[in-house]
């Protein structure tokens, strides 16, 4: 019943929300002599404030229309390349005319990226600013998951083993040579699917994979949301946090843990952050700072939008990553077959971990390097970021500046040793000098 009481108070508070935005118009109006006054700046303060605590937040838009290429800028279109129901496969395609053209020195191609963004509450937009920064160099490929509430029970489920299927399904069309990175939650999913395709030998092997933030075993360094999962029984998450989706959303009767209460958890972690800045965002309102305004808006228009998760999917994760923690234990099986990191040696690995992140503890994500113990110690990079929390990992100026540029070099690094072992097994007779 809770969902349809979020559906039905979201249906109340339209005619009210009418009557504010009516209102707001009236008194910011130039023509209104009080728009110019404190009184009246402080009421459309308020309107607008209204509107902001009160509206539903849809998808965000990329927003990604250009990048550069070293001085000249160029055009860039998202495209659909890959699709099932739950998920879509975009390409962020650059108007030059050879995607795979060389740039730079030593031959260094423009390598294809499979970011694999989170499935846990926030669209893939979350990760524009990690899309933008590897754009001028790369072949950008983004995983857009599907809000389960818009998915028709027709299509079936999706729990974490589909996941991984999907993952399976995505690299094997980009093919092989693919750098794959996993932002926060689906660092457990994605080596799951690289051991199954390391263990069958599969062609289409990527050839690195970085986790950033990601809960490969919560067991280290526990963060507040791995005690809660802990501290709960999987009954008591099945029973308090899975709802059915209401008319008039086209997965109705679908069950699914909804957004909204994914949302509710992230902001009671930090609820004194959250109140004082929509106490800043009302001050600025009323001052005119135009700049700070719009910074308050981009962050929370991204922030509020929230998709459901499948029951199945939830569920598993919760009892599967967090609870048993059966991929560090060794114990998750796929398809009938056990995962087996140690299966990895010739995909190249990398993780990045942030020195004050709140929920992915140092320490889990670099555990990845533990359970891939037959990859070359040459191929494995860990690095931790000083003064950035979870998001400063994959977002914001430390990432720009400092992080991605090691994971290009790291890439680079990997490009260029490939490109040397394929020489040597094609000249075994010739001795490369230095």
């Amino acid at each position: 019943m809770l969902y349809h009481a979020y559906e039905i108070n979201h249906a109340a508070l339209a005619p009210l929300r009418d009557v504010v935005e009516a209102n707001k118009k009236l008194l910011e109006s130039p023509y209104n002599p009080a728009s110019y006054t404190w009184m009246g700046r402080t009421a459309v303060a308020a309107c607008d404030l209204f509107e902001a605590m009160t509206r539903r937040y849809t998808k965000p838009i990329w927003g990604l229309n250009e990048t550069w290429l070293g001085e000249q800028p160029i055009t860039v279109k998202p495209r659909v390349v890959w699709q099932k129901p739950f998920c879509r496969l975009l390409h962020f395609e650059r108007s030059f005319a050879d995607l795979t053209g060389i740039h730079g020195e030593g031959g260094w191609c423009h390598p294809r990226v499979l970011l694999v963004a989170p499935l846990s509450g926030h669209y893939a937009t979350l990760l524009r600013r990690t899309v933008d920064a590897f754009l001028p160099d790369h072949e950008v490929y983004v995983t857009d998951w599907s809000d389960a509430r818009e998915v028709p029970v027709s299509q079936g489920r999706f729990d974490l083993n589909d996941y991984i299927d999907y993952i399976l399904a995505m690299l094997e069309f980009l093919g092989a040579e693919t750098h794959i990175i996993s932002v926060c939650q689906p660092g457990p999913p994605v080596l799951a699917a690289i051991s199954y395709m390391s263990e069958l030998k599969h062609a289409s092997l990527p050839a690195s994979m970085t986790f950033m933030g990601s809960p490969i075993d919560t067991r280290l360094s526990p963060t507040i949301p791995n005690r809660v999962a802990m501290e709960r029984s999987f009954d008591w998450f099945k029973d308090n946090m899975i709802y059915t989706v209401p008319w008039p959303n086209k997965g109705v009767m679908r069950r699914v843990y909804p957004g909204f209460l994914q949302l509710s958890g992230f902001i009671t972690m930090n609820q004194d952050r959250h109140v004082s800045a929509h106490h800043k965002y009302f001050e600025h309102l009323v001052e005119g700072d135009c700049d700070s305004v719009q910074k308050h808006r981009e962050f929370y228009d991204e922030y509020l939008a929230v998709l459901d998760l499948t029951e199945e999917f939830y569920l598993q994760t919760i009892r599967d990553i967090f609870q048993e923690h059966k991929l560090a234990k060794g114990e998750f099986i796929h398809r009938g077959l056990t995962v087996k990191p140690q299966a990895i040696k010739t995909v190249a690995l990398m993780t990045v971990e942030g020195e004050k992140d709140d929920i992915s503890g140092i320490g889990q994500t670099q555990a990845a390097h533990d359970l891939c113990i037959n990859i070359p110690s040459g191929m494995q990079l860990d690095y931790i970021q000083e003064g950035v929390g979870h998001y400063g990992v994959f977002s914001g100026s430390r990432f720009k500046s400092t992080i991605q540029p090691i994971m290009h070099e790291f890439m680079r690094k990997v490009f260029d040793e490939s490109k040397e072992r394929v020489f040597q097994q094609e000249n075994p007779h010739l001795v490369r000098s230095a």
